[in-house]
C-alpha cells in the first residue's frame, strides 16, 4: 500500500491490462484486508481514495466488474454475496407475457 498515483498506474497497465484514463474505478485491498485503495481518472487528474479500518476488514469476493452499489456495500462492510436484489424494470429486459 506505498504506490502512489504512478505505481497505481503501473499496476493497472501491466498487471491488470487495464487503461488507468478510461475512467474505470480501480480497487486495490492489502494483504491484511483492513485497507483499501481506490484509483479513479477524473478527466483532468487522478484521485485516489484510502481508507484504513481500525477493526475488521474488507471482503471481496466477487472480482471483476463490480456496479456502485457494489462498491458502496463493500466500503460499509455488506458481504455481496449475501445481498439479494429484486428485480426491477430493464429496457432490454422482454417479459413473456409481453412477447
Amino acid at each position: 500500500m506505498r504506490k502512489g498515483v504512478n505505481g497505481l498506474c503501473g499496476l493497472v497497465y501491466n498487471e491488470l491490462k487495464g487503461e488507468p484514463h478510461s475512467g474505470d474505478l480501480f480497487i486495490f485491498l492489502n494483504r491484511r484486508r483492513n485497507t483499501i485503495k481506490m484509483l479513479h481518472w477524473q478527466g483532468d487528474g487522478f484521485a485516489i481514495f484510502y481508507k484504513r479500518l481500525e477493526k475488521g476488514t474488507y471482503e471481496l469476493s466477487k472480482v471483476g466488474l463490480l456496479t456502485c452499489e457494489d462498491v458502496l456495500f463493500l466500503l460499509q462492510g455488506i458481504a455481496l454475496d449475501s445481498i439479494k436484489k429484486r428485480v426491477r424494470y430493464s429496457p432490454n429486459f422482454v417479459s413473456k407475457k409481453m412477447a
